[in-house]
């Protein structure tokens, strides 16, 4: 069967979180997104590993859903640690996501984490050490984890990241390297960008929210085509396997909040050129500029822009609903009128991929204002202007040009 996951978010018990992010909330917005697969984020937080418990049952092989609720929605075990060490004279700071088939193994990995960092202090926990380690221990705990490097570029906690990442996955993981079969990501970039690096070939790339507040669930995900299994995702992602994991959903990565390189105090925003003009400084305070994903890419990459290696699990591009509405509209995101319409769309059809991805031009009109329906077909054939986002600023994308929703409303009114 056909579904939709997104493996990688937090609960309300990590920071900077939404309170709503609780296992009823998660279900309902999984439904609103047309998300079956959804991670639970954070357990090894103890409360929020105690709500697990509490509101889930087991479901299929390694799956969970809720108590005594008719919502299909099924979550996986999974959550994200950030491992900070010391490794050849550089402090390292290296965010990871853990995959777990059972409740029990959870337990078992709490009681060897709690030893290297306090698990109750947030939902994605501190741990003094190393990625490699971490590795190992979860391993040792059961071969049916399976842990992902998270956000692979961001400049400050990552595999990559140019401020505290490594080089390669070898240089970070060493002999356990081997058992490193996907890596996320991340907003800031795509699978295109990825794959000018022929040292990713040997894994699977995954695409995951990360998602802080429950609408922003699925704003990256994966889709895959096999049984509804803990078992046979992770087989599919380890095995890299194009007639199971059929594509991921990406944001725009210009859209991430790290993109370009820069400055957010200074406003500063560059294109990896015009650093290398700068020779890295920035020319408001005179400090080194956050390098971004782009840069980092362009010094790493061993192959020209548009290579796509034979074994490539394909992408879709795509922008929130809400934003598409937003920008026909000329407003912003959270307003009365932009929920109205989102509210409608997903009456209409069922649910937000729905939408974005299967209606058609028709259907939409028949049911929305003609600069939504155009707003939708425009951002799926990629026809889209974007700012990019830097040093922790999101990128802005627009779809139309200014005053160009009215000329489209007051076509759509002649017919």
């Amino acid at each position: 069967m056909e579904f939709v996951a997104d493996f990688h978010l937090h609960s309300k018990y990590s920071r900077a979180t939404s309170q709503q992010m609780d296992l009823e909330n998660l279900g309902k917005w999984a439904k609103i997104k047309g998300i079956l697969v959804l991670g639970t984020g954070d357990f090894t937080h103890p409360l929020w590993l105690k709500e697990i418990k509490e509101k889930l049952e087991s479901a299929e092989p390694g799956l969970f859903k809720l108590k005594n609720s008719k919502n299909q929605t099924r979550f996986i075990l999974t959550t994200e640690v950030s491992c900070i060490y010391f490794k050849r004279g550089k402090e390292r700071k290296i965010h990871l996501i853990i995959f777990s088939p059972s409740i029990e193994i959870c337990e078992k990995i709490n009681n060897y984490l709690k030893l290297y960092g306090n698990l109750e202090t947030d939902g994605r926990p501190t741990l003094s050490l190393d990625a490699k380690e971490l590795l190992k221990i979860i391993l040792n705990v059961s071969e049916d984890c399976l842990v992902v490097p998270a956000h692979i570029w961001t400049p400050w906690f990552s595999l990559f990241g140019s401020r505290s990442g490594f080089d390669s996955i070898e240089e970070c993981f060493e002999e356990y390297s081997k058992y490193v079969f996907a890596g996320e990501t991340g907003l800031s970039s795509d699978p295109k960008m990825n794959w000018r690096l022929s040292a990713l070939d040997k894994i699977t790339l995954i695409s995951c929210s990360d998602a802080h507040s429950p609408s922003h669930i699925g704003r990256e995900a994966n889709v895959f085509d096999c049984n509804l299994s803990y078992f046979e995702i992770i087989k599919a992602i380890k095995e890299k396997d194009q007639n199971k994991f059929l594509y991921t959903i990406e944001f725009y990565p210009e859209e991430g909040k790290y993109h370009y390189d820069g400055h957010r105090n200074c406003g500063i925003s560059f294109s990896p050129k015009e650093t290398k003009k700068y020779n890295g400084i920035c020319p408001v305070c005179g400090r080194p500029l956050t390098i971004g994903v782009l840069n980092r890419v362009e010094q790493l990459a061993d192959r020209p822009e548009g290579f796509v290696p034979e074994n490539a699990i394909p992408f879709k591009s795509l922008i929130p609903l809400e934003e598409i509405i937003a920008d026909a509209l000329g407003q912003n995101t959270g307003t009365v009128q932009v929920e109205k319409e989102y509210n409608n769309l997903i009456d209409k059809f069922e649910n937000e991929f729905n939408v974005l991805m299967k209606v058609s031009r028709s259907d939409l009109e028949a049911v929305t204002l003609p600069e939504i329906a155009e707003g939708i077909i425009r951002a799926r054939k990629g026809k889209v202007f974007i700012e990019p986002g830097y040093d922790g600023v999101y990128g802005k994308i627009r779809i139309f040009q200014k005053e160009e929703q009215k000329s489209i409303s007051r076509q759509g009114t002649l017919f």
